[in-house]
């Protein structure tokens, strides 16, 4: 077979380079460099007028602003580990929150503050106004912006909510670095960067992400969805976006009770998007238990194999196997295989809940073909059979036959599966030509 592009057939894309991502990376990197750089002015100019070094104040503002930074991502990609997303996305989006999203956020507050609400409402009233209520506008709908984007040219990646979690988080925590360095080079100045850094870094640095997750979330539901609220859902979860962050905002004005009764929120808000990840990964573990069986005449998988991908140690641990019989390449096989076959059963899932597809088969066919390279890439490698660590004998598992593609399409074509109806029992065998109901 010829050469495949593993992540474009994984992005359900034809190929791997996009244009709009591209693009928007461009972008969104230039205005936080741009950023950064009207920070720095600031830093020399205010170091000068205070006598203190401002290059170093703008140094230690930037670094102290990656450590929160260094802690979300990691937790935020953990969310998503069984069928984890695109990096070039995950970057895209972080960066339109680090410099699309806050240079919009910026001028939007700084123009609201002097031309709407100061003139309206006065100097005091006009502070609590834009903290409590146009910033949170502004700025979630500024970082809601890439989720739509998303939405209209990434659909395809988004197959739970925890996905629109992980996208809305990242987005989120490269808007919260850029705006940390102005309040920390704030704070620095003013002597006061150990507490800010307390308070924005180690106390409450979940905030943005838990705001503009429910916008994520929103995103999601019309994504997967079908039906007039799909619609709304971006919306709904803005609202509750702007709810939020207003919340906190405003609690900085009510003291230490304030600031508790807002965590409080935030903290069982945190609570729900935890539990959501955890039905999310249920429920895909269900599907790669459901919808990979009418698969085992393909002679891709055995029901070992699916035991092993419904587990996040057994595929961590067939990967490392994978590595140590036939080196990286071996490895990158296997995981190649194991997200073949994971967006295999999600692609059931999907029309199993009524989005229908009519280039279905063409993506399943491109998942078995993946599959099917990934496995004679790795049987390429091996000096001589040997038993995978999730079975008994070679022959057990799919991923250690020698097969012909041609075989692999015509069991396929056999079965030609049909997503399963939501409530059909995991026994049931989809049928040829038609779809889901």
């Amino acid at each position: 077979m010829p050469r495949l592009d593993s992540k474009a057939i994984l992005q359900g894309r034809r190929s791997r380079y996009s244009m709009t991502l591209i693009l928007g990376t461009t972008v969104s990197v230039v205005c936080m460099v741009g950023m950064l750089g009207y920070l720095w002015l600031l830093a020399m100019a205010g170091g000068a007028a205070a006598g203190i070094d401002g290059a170093t104040g703008f140094f230690v503002s930037v670094v102290t602003a990656i450590i929160p930074v260094t802690i979300l991502v990691p937790l935020i990609l953990m969310l998503d580990r069984l069928e984890p997303e695109p990096g070039w996305v995950l970057f895209f989006a972080f960066m339109w929150g680090a410099g699309v999203a806050v240079v919009a956020s910026f001028l939007l507050n700084s123009w609201g503050l002097t031309y709407l609400t100061t003139p309206v409402f006065g100097e005091g009233v006009a502070e609590f106004l834009s903290t409590s209520l146009v910033a949170p506008v502004v700025e979630e709908s500024a970082k809601g912006v890439v989720l739509l984007i998303l939405l209209w040219r990434r659909r395809n990646e988004i197959d739970t909510f925890t996905d629109g979690v992980v996208y809305a988080g990242m987005v989120a925590t490269g808007f919260a670095f850029t705006e940390n360095v102005l309040y920390f080079l704030s704070a620095f100045f003013d002597g006061t960067l150990v507490a800010t850094f307390a308070i924005r870094g180690l106390i409450a640095p979940f905030g943005h992400p838990i705001y503009t997750a429910m916008i994520g979330i929103g995103v999601a539901y019309a994504a997967m969805r079908a039906g007039a609220f799909r619609f709304l859902a971006p919306f709904a979860g803005w609202v509750t976006a702007v709810l939020l962050h207003g919340m906190w905002n405003g609690s900085t004005y009510f003291g230490w009770t304030g600031l508790g009764i807002a965590y409080l929120v935030l903290f069982v808000v945190l609570l729900g998007i935890l539990v959501i990840a955890a039905r999310d990964r249920r429920s895909q573990v269900a599907a790669i238990d459901c919808y990979l069986p009418p698969y085992v005449s393909t002679g891709l998988v055995t029901p070992t194999d699916i035991t092993m991908l419904s587990s996040m140690t057994a595929r961590r641990q067939a990967r490392e196997w994978a590595s140590r019989n036939a080196g990286t390449k071996g490895r990158a096989a296997m995981k190649d295989y194991q997200l073949a076959a994971t967006e295999l059963a999600l692609l059931h899932q999907k029309l199993a809940s009524g989005l229908y597809r009519e280039d279905w088969k063409v993506r399943r066919d491109s998942f078995l073909a993946l599959m099917h390279v990934a496995r004679d890439t790795f049987l390429g490698r091996l000096p001589q059979p040997v038993t995978p660590g999730w079975a008994e004998k070679p022959t057990d598992s799919g991923f250690m036959r020698r097969a012909d593609f041609a075989h692999v399409i015509a069991q396929a074509q056999a079965q030609q599966t049909q997503a399963q109806p939501p409530r059909a029992t995991r026994n049931y065998v989809p049928r040829h030509g038609q779809p889901p109901h």
